[in-house]
């Protein structure tokens, strides 16, 4: 799933990131790389501390809102913002108008990709299966989504669930957060150590 992320952000990169003047071409992958990063750990910090609801209405909702003024965008460019400043020593200014077009732009992209049943690079499944470690496997997340974007167990027969959703796919992204500080390699942080150096 990272690699096609990344292959996301480049898409969407043209404009913000290879055509500004304040990154230097030799920084554009790596600038890419960061957005990547800051976007698969920040959709995973939102899973780990339970905002389960916020992340599948960002990628799966009916009327998902991937704008600036949504808590989970806002957190990630935040964090994209953060990494810009510390590691390419970009100027407040530069950085936060870089997040602010970058990171709305391509999870726009990616929840639109998410909900397009013609598209196979992405699915709500793979994403979480990813963040989470397989903690979504087997999971009837459509059931779980229509529930949610019709206002949660409409109908009264208590079949949403959300709370052992959130409380499994919490546990799968906090162990896939230990497994990555622990260094064994996998998932995003192996990923991004590559990309990063």
């Amino acid at each position: 799933m990272l690699e096609q992320l990344m292959d996301l952000v480049r898409e969407n990169a043209q404009g913000t990131v290879v055509n500004n003047p304040a990154i230097p071409n030799e920084q554009n992958e790596a600038v890419i790389g960061a957005a990547t990063s800051s976007i698969a750990t920040g959709l995973q910090q939102e899973l780990a501390s339970g905002n389960t609801e916020g992340v599948l209405s960002l990628l799966g909702g009916a009327g998902s809102d991937t704008s600036a003024a949504n808590p989970v965008v806002g957190n990630i460019s935040n964090n994209f913002i953060g990494t810009l400043l510390e590691k390419f020593n970009l100027d407040k200014g530069t950085a936060t108008q870089l997040a602010a077009t970058l990171i709305p732009t391509v999870l726009g992209s990616l929840a639109n990709k998410t909900k397009d049943p013609n598209n196979s690079s992405f699915s709500l499944d793979g994403i979480l299966n990813s963040l989470t470690g397989g903690s979504a496997q087997g999971l009837n997340l459509n059931g779980i989504l229509g529930g949610l974007s019709g206002g949660l167990d409409k109908n009264g027969d208590g079949q949403v669930n959300l709370d052992d959703l959130k409380s499994l796919l919490s546990n799968g992204a906090q162990q896939q957060q230990q497994q990555q500080q622990a260094g064994d390699g996998g998932g995003i942080g192996g990923l991004l150590k590559n990309l990063l150096g």
